[in-house]
């Protein structure tokens, strides 16, 4: 259940991100805001943050910050691509296309989105440590709870008998 409480963040955050960057996108290209569009199918791709990004974020913790970022930017170029070829064979297109752009590849992804790949998955690291901090003091917290649910419930029997 964490793994897809976490998941669903991500896919939040991805997808409140993405809106973001289309929209200031839109308006360093003096694009009416009202053009920048999004697609539902964000929310599970980004959703995969939690079974790609996190295991490979566990094995790269020690490394150099240059060798993580490096590592996440073209991870994330790579999902890019095959998650849109994968789309584009199931629905006959991508939500994006890139195909304007001087360094894409197939439309599917931008090679100068690099760097910004890189820089998310450096950001992510904190919000990947946070998830999981806050997942193991949960159980702590819901046993509190519970045994002060217990406790409450035994004072309230004995004042009644």
């Amino acid at each position: 259940m964490e793994r897809l409480r976490r998941a669903a963040v991500y896919g939040a955050a991805g997808t409140a991100t993405d809106f973001a960057f289309n929209r200031l996108s839109a308006l360093v290209h003096d694009r009416e805001l009202l053009e920048v569009h999004t697609s539902p199918w964000m929310l599970p791709l980004y959703a995969l943050i939690q079974p790609l990004y996190e295991p490979l974020h566990d094995r790269l913790r020690s490394r150099p910050r240059a060798l993580r970022a490096a590592a996440y930017g073209v991870g994330f170029l790579a999902v890019e691509y095959a998650s849109g070829r994968l789309l584009r064979r199931l629905r006959g297109q991508a939500p994006w296309d890139y195909s304007h752009a001087r360094t894409h590849v197939h439309g599917l992804t931008r090679l100068d989105y690099l760097p910004l790949w890189a820089a998310a998955g450096l950001g992510l690291e904190r919000l990947h440590d946070r998830l999981v901090r806050s997942s193991e003091r949960l159980p702590a917290a819901a046993r509190r709870r519970s045994a002060a649910t217990r406790s409450t419930a035994q004072v309230q029997g004995r004042s009644r008998s």
